[in-house]
């Protein structure tokens, strides 16, 4: 969608050129193939942060390009929204049989097939640095792993390298504790010894590997050091707990607990956004989820308010990842836009 959105926007064919869009209907075999369509309206997005373009196949098969302004608030809300009416306005023949698309009323989804979007508006917030207020909790003792990171460097004999700004306002460490048993069997004999000797137990995990449970969370005791961040104003939390990917069950014990506060309107676990060995890329990317999501998850609100209320139920609607891989809706994340 995004390439032929370029092509078409590089064409010197564009059929009407009005106000604030360009709307270009493309017939020619070289560009686009053609074929008969299914009856439905299918868009493919990519909202930027000047302009959104809009490319969409027909019920006919016939396919076009629509741009206008990402930002216009005197004629419309959102732009995305503004440009699936006004393609259903124009093309859709049903509007004589009492389908209307008034620009102050939800957009009518029974014609349209599917809708993918690509949007820069977590990117943005990431550079703008305006995403949500947040906290990172994190295993005891690992407090300032982000800060030290692994010493990567684009230029390694820069001595005045600069390091961006961490996402998190504030760090909570988690008294907990997990082994893997491998390394048990690696360490040294005394060390060993104390481990095996102690009142830990033995977890197989997720993965297959087993664990030794060292110690688990006071769950009391987290909460109390949530009561603190409530007070501070943060709204988003990280959780990114040593070898959750492989037992993710003390990151599941303290979000229950975050949640169960209700003042946090985001947590998210580095078991899940990105359950894979490394605590240190795991925990910028839980990071990113956190700071970055409130984002995506406020304006993909906007934007389904502006149809009807059979959009979620019967349209396709996805969302570009930045693998290039599409995501669900209801599963798309802060992490996977930018």
């Amino acid at each position: 969608p995004h390439s032929s959105a370029i092509m078409a926007n590089d064409s010197a064919d564009a059929s009407a050129i009005r106000h604030n869009d360009v709307n270009i209907s493309i017939n020619n075999d070289n560009n686009i193939s053609m074929n008969d369509g299914d009856g439905k309206f299918h868009f493919s997005i990519d909202r930027g942060g000047t302009f959104t373009d809009l490319h969409c196949q027909l019920p006919n098969g016939t396919e076009i390009v629509s741009k206008l302004l990402s930002e216009d608030p005197l004629n419309y809300a959102d732009a995305p929204t503004e440009g699936i009416r006004r393609i259903l306005q124009e093309h859709d023949t049903d509007t004589k049989n009492g389908i209307h698309y008034a620009r102050d009323q939800p957009v009518s989804t029974n014609h349209i097939g599917s809708i993918r979007m690509g949007t820069t508006v977590a990117t943005n917030a990431l550079l703008e640095r305006k995403g949500a207020r947040m906290a990172l909790l994190i295993t005891k003792g690992f407090k300032d792993l982000l800060e030290i990171g692994n010493q990567a460097r684009p230029s390694i004999f820069d001595l005045t390298c600069f390091k961006p700004d961490l996402l998190y306002e504030h760090v909570i460490e988690i008294d907990e504790r997990i082994i893997l048993e491998t390394f048990i069997q690696d360490s040294k004999e005394e060390e060993k010894k104390k481990v095996l000797s102690s009142t830990s137990s033995s977890r197989v995990g997720i993965t297959g590997e087993h664990v030794r449970i060292v110690k688990s969370p006071d769950l009391t005791k987290v909460e109390s050091q949530l009561e603190v961040l409530r007070e501070q104003g943060i709204t988003s939390i990280a959780i990114c707990l040593m070898h959750s990917y492989v037992y993710p069950d003390h990151e599941v014990q303290v979000e229950k607990v975050a949640q169960s506060m209700g003042c946090f309107t985001q947590v998210s676990c580095s078991s899940q956004t990105m359950p894979m060995v490394k605590l240190v890329p795991r925990s910028h990317t839980a990071c990113a989820a956190a700071y970055l999501t409130p984002m995506i998850t406020t304006y993909l609100q906007s934007f389904t308010k502006g149809f009807d209320s059979n959009l979620l139920k019967n349209v396709p609607l996805t969302f570009m990842k930045s693998d290039g891989g599409l995501a669900p809706f209801d599963s798309f994340g802060g992490h996977q836009a930018i």
